[in-house]
C-alpha cells in the first residue's frame, strides 16, 4: 500500500470512526474492514489515537459551536495583551501620510524655484551683463 492509499484509508477511516461517512459508502468499507489486514491495522491505530482523553475531549469541543460571545472575548483578550497595539488610537504618525506631505513640500518648492527663475527681480537668475565683463551703471543717472 503506498503512502497515498494510505492517506485515503485513514481519511475514511476517520470518518467512519466519526459517524460522517456517508451510508452508500459504510457497507464497503465495513466489508474491507472484515477482509483487509491494513484497514483493521489502521483502524487499531486510529481508536488508540482517539482513545486518550485529551485528544478524545479536543475532538468532543471542536464538534460543539462556539459560544456566542466568542469573537468579542478574543478582541478583549487581544486588547489586553497587546496593550492597545491593535484596537487602540492610532498615533499623529500613523494618521498622518508623511509620504503624501513629502510629495506637496517637493512639488511647492519647484514652484516657488520656477517663480523666483522665471521674474524679473528673482535672486536666482544670472546676470549675463555681469559676466560678460562690461561695466553697467546701476545707479540711474538724474
Amino acid at each position: 500500500m503506498t503512502q497515498e492509499e494510505e492517506d485515503e484509508v485513514i481519511a475514511t477511516l476517520s470518518d467512519y470512526l466519526d459517524g460522517t461517512l456517508p451510508t452508500d459508502t459504510k457497507p464497503a468499507v465495513e466489508a474491507k474492514l472484515a477482509s483487509d489486514a491494513d484497514y483493521k491495522r489502521i483502524l487499531g491505530e486510529l481508536k488508540e489515537t482517539t482513545a486518550d482523553k485529551e485528544i478524545s475531549a479536543v475532538l468532543k469541543a471542536r464538534k460543539e459551536p462556539a459560544p456566542a460571545s466568542f469573537m468579542q472575548d478574543v478582541t478583549e483578550t487581544i486588547h489586553k495583551r497587546s496593550a492597545g497595539r491593535f484596537f487602540g488610537r492610532k498615533t499623529f504618525g500613523d494618521r498622518v501620510p508623511f509620504s503624501a506631505l513629502l510629495v506637496v513640500a517637493v512639488l511647492g518648492l519647484v514652484a516657488i524655484a520656477y517663480i523666483l527663475w522665471s521674474s524679473q527681480t528673482g535672486s536666482l537668475r544670472v546676470d549675463k551683463r555681469k559676466t560678460e565683463g562690461s561695466s553697467v551703471e546701476v545707479v540711474p543717472k538724474p
